[in-house]
């Protein structure tokens, strides 16, 4: 017993030091509010703070008492020494070294910064390759509700093959009900080994259905392509799912194979994508922009970093971008830019409104934190957390182009409408 409370007395008086002398390595995230189902988000751009202790600590936001440690030491030995003591079932020590830690990020109430321990955070980083085991599906969590949806399904997946709809609403993994979780811990219990199966609950219509799913290594395909014809003219479409590691040579590519085809003018669907790597995104808008800011982001401490335009390629040709509700983070930072640099025109509904920016924080055991540090601006300095991008056209989508959580071409108005806006630009 005594042994286990020095434990405790330890981690708690070195909770505050290690958080951080850790931040001396930050990796720098763009997360939407989903931190996306099976295809997690997390930024790969590398970010070296080389402040001291006092600057890191520049601003003190905290409010209240100072913590006692002494206190929060005792108490929770108290607490300790009571679960021990009266508690009717089995203990897992390792789980409640994990609660000390989540319980003090969880009461920020801030549903982005959260705790990771080593499983958690091992999942976490190696989901952002554009390659993973799971089953195949891109699922994002309802701010307001917490609520999981499936946005997409992958047609190499077990999600679609097994009869997962775009629409259904994750329920229960391995029998248990996941409400209130975090999405990336709902996604680390839904990934795993390869060849192995996971059991998925989802609501459908009110229904529960059960699917018994393998795990797979997919690559994903994160652009989609092809040629559509508008009045006479040639107008190529590309659908970005999200902003993976894959994401920018796979979009370049797409405009490559446009452009031998004789492309005159541009359509980019970035809606229900929930957003992704800030770098892709950043290299994906370079090539569409020649110069300027791209996004700049301000700290609790008022520090401005920008991302600019670094290469002197253009896309000079008509282009509309398709936005709605689920077009969040990523998605807000590239129609931002092109938006402000008059680039393209927004065509949809008002977009997610995701405007501040995660930092994973990693620790020597390898756990880590995704902490909350600052807001992002678009390049006309607009921060549009909590209010979105209102497009330049509204449209909303009709009711008949949604089958059976698909989208159906014939009755895609949005597009329709992003198509008769290059036309119209052409002209000019």
């Amino acid at each position: 017993m005594k042994e286990n409370k020095k434990f405790f007395l330890g981690i708690l008086v070195g909770i505050t030091i290690f958080i951080v002398l850790s931040a001396a390595f930050i990796k720098l995230a763009f997360e939407s509010r989903t931190v996306r189902g099976v295809l997690f988000e997390v930024v790969k751009k590398i970010s070296t703070i080389d402040s001291t202790m006092d600057e890191v600590n520049k601003t003190d936001t905290t409010t209240g008492a100072a913590i006692d440690w002494e206190e929060v030491s005792r108490k929770s030995n108290q607490l300790y020494d009571t679960i021990n003591s009266y508690y009717l079932n089995e203990i897992d020590n390792n789980k409640l070294q994990d609660g000390i830690y989540k319980g003090m990020v969880d009461s920020l109430g801030d549903r982005y910064t959260v705790y990771y321990n080593a499983e958690e955070y091992k999942q976490f980083t190696t989901a952002s390759s554009g390659t993973y085991c799971g089953i195949g599906v891109t699922v994002s969590q309802n701010i307001s509700t917490g609520a999981i949806t499936v946005v997409k399904t992958f047609k190499k997946g077990s999600g679609a093959k097994e009869g997962m709809l775009p629409g259904d609403i994750i329920y229960k993994v391995e029998g248990k009900k996941i409400e209130g979780l975090e999405l990336s811990k709902v996604v680390a219990q839904i990934k795993g080994e390869e060849g192995t199966f996971v059991k998925v609950t989802v609501l459908r219509n009110g229904k529960e259905i059960e699917f018994n799913l393998e795990r797979k290594k997919l690559e994903v395909d994160t652009v989609t392509y092809r040629m559509e014809e508008k009045a006479g003219k040639k107008i190529g479409y590309i659908a970005v799912s999200e902003f993976d590691e894959v994401t920018a040579s796979q979009f370049k590519s797409a405009l490559k194979d446009l452009e031998k085809e004789g492309m005159e003018g541009l359509v980019i669907d970035l809606r229900d994508n929930p957003g992704g790597l800030l770098d892709v995104t950043c290299e994906m808008l370079d090539r569409m922009i020649k110069k300027g800011i791209l996004v700049y982001t301000v700290d609790k401490n008022g520090k401005r970093v920008d991302e600019e335009a670094t290469d002197n390629l253009s896309f000079d040709k008509p282009v509309a971008i398709l936005v709605n509700g689920n077009s969040a983070s990523a998605s807000e930072v590239f129609s931002g830019a092109m938006k402000d640099y008059k680039a393209a025109t927004l065509v949809g509904t008002n977009t997610f409104g995701k405007g501040i920016v995660q930092s994973i924080v990693p620790f020597e055991d390898g756990t880590a934190m995704k902490v909350t540090v600052s807001k992002y601006y678009t390049p006309n300095g607009v921060n549009i957390h909590g209010t979105g991008i209102k497009p330049d056209v509204v449209e909303e989508l009709n009711k008949e182009a949604l089958k059976d959580g698909k989208l159906d071409r014939k009755e895609d108005n949005q597009l329709d409408k992003a198509l008769d806006v290059v036309v119209k630009k052409m002209g000019k």
